[in-house]
């Protein structure tokens, strides 16, 4: 006799799954964008296996400010720019959108500068022309193209980054030592490791993630129909327990990715010596035990593809929220002549950042510092975001549980000591 399907195997249960993913998934993925792929680059090639402790702390942090700030959307029918507006008021919101847009702007300097230098690199154009070919790329898809559409790509785009999985295993570590790192955390005392440790925090839970996922399931609501805020307020146990599922998803497949970029780039950089890494040449070279000479190649598709993600994450969430905090009209759905105000924003954002690539910074600088000025900026939003997820007149009884309300607090004092711990003192 046949044995009967397991439910929780299944091939409906399998659909189901992946039916799942979507804001979650996109919202991890493009937190490994080019610069959190140069940060986590640099804690390998500098300090080897001593930061692979980070990735696992790090996911149930992420995880429960991402999962609350999921809720947030779902449940109020509402972005966090108009959450902070209508529950805050003026003097709350406007400090919280400016450090939004500092970060975000800062990011996608950064980002654009990583796509351009990976690009020049294997072409051998200069890249200054990079810059502003990716940012009109990029502003053309956002504006002209479909959510669903977008989306889709987004997915598919983040399947290169597990190009570091197998580069990690053909680089053989020494296993031992790598589970030795990676479940006893050990800290150093050089000023340059807690930098460092604010810069993986900082690209990991990172400002505009929390504005895109709660503005993605409102915008996952408008695909459904739900076009007024009546409409879309409140959330069915199947709804919460799927956008869940595709949170915890996408933050488990940030970490993961997370971990192998650290452990590929000391299994090999690190290694051989080559601690200080300043060109993307030199991070390349990470992915040599998987593609040889074609590593160049290899490493500018994962940059380029994360940063097609990201960038378009980073400028969306800054227009979501100044928009929401106004009141005006947004959604990706519109075209920019539906959403003027909305798209004037996105593309400023873009412009913006593009511009910082021309002050003359370092691209691998840019990478590393704009992940350091999230690290720093992070934490006072935090503290909105578990405010605004324990308001039983916002949440009902979806209302963040103590669990999820606790490692929300400790995620804000964990990054705060992290920034203020930067500045002390100490060994270089």
């Amino acid at each position: 006799m046949a044995k009967k399907h397991d439910s929780k195997t299944s091939p409906g249960f399998l659909r189901q799954f992946f039916s799942s993913l979507g804001p979650g998934l996109v919202t991890g993925a493009s937190d490994d964008d080019p610069s959190g792929i140069g940060t986590y680059s640099i804690a390998g090639a500098q300090f080897g296996y001593l930061a692979l402790w980070t990735a696992w702390l790090s996911f149930p942090l992420m995880a429960s400010v991402q999962l609350m700030c999921a809720r947030l959307g779902l449940v109020s029918g509402r972005g966090l720019g108009a959450l902070l507006r209508v529950h805050f008021g003026r003097w709350i919101l406007w400090p919280a959108c400016l450090l939004l847009i500092v970060a975000n702007v800062t990011n996608i300097g950064a980002d654009l500068a990583g796509m351009a230098a990976a690009t020049s690199m294997v072409t051998g154009i200069n890249i200054r022309w990079f810059t502003p070919i990716y940012a009109v790329v990029i502003a053309a898809a956002v504006g002209w193209s479909s959510y669903h559409r977008l989306a889709l790509i987004f997915k598919w785009l983040t399947l290169v980054l597990f190009a570091y999985v197998i580069a990690a295993f053909l680089a053989r570590p020494d296993w031992s030592t790598v589970m030795y790192r990676t479940f006893v955390p050990q800290l150093a005392g050089t000023i340059h490791f807690r930098a460092t440790l604010v810069a993986i925090l900082g690209t990991t839970i990172s400002p505009f993630l929390f504005f895109w996922q709660a503005t993605q399931e409102v915008e996952e609501d408008r695909e459904r129909g739900r076009t007024t805020l009546l409409m879309r307020k409140g959330a069915t146990p199947a709804e919460e327990r799927s956008s869940r599922i595709d949170v915890i998803t996408g933050m488990l497949f940030s970490n993961l990715i997370m971990y192998f970029i650290i452990l590929t780039t000391a299994a090999t950089l690190h290694l051989h010596g080559r601690t200080n890494i300043s060109t993307v040449q030199q991070a390349a070279e990470a992915l040599r035990p998987l593609a040889g000479n074609a590593a160049y190649l290899l490493f500018t598709l994962g940059l380029v593809g994360t940063g097609m993600l990201s960038v378009p994450v980073l400028a969306g969430s800054t227009a979501f929220a100044v928009s929401e905090s106004l009141g005006w009209r947004n959604s990706l759905k519109f075209r920019p002549w539906q959403a003027p105000k909305f798209y004037s924003v996105l593309f400023a954002a873009l412009i913006l950042g593009a511009g910082l690539n021309y002050v003359g910074f370092g691209v691998v600088a840019m990478l590393f510092w704009s992940a350091v000025i999230n690290g720093v900026l992070a934490p006072p939003l935090i503290v909105l975001v578990v405010l605004l997820s324990s308001n039983r007149r916002i949440m009902g009884k979806y209302t963040a549980s103590p669990l999820l309300q606790g490692l929300g607090w400790v995620t804000a004092a964990a990054m705060t000591a992290a920034a203020v711990g930067m500045f002390m003192p100490g060994a270089k």
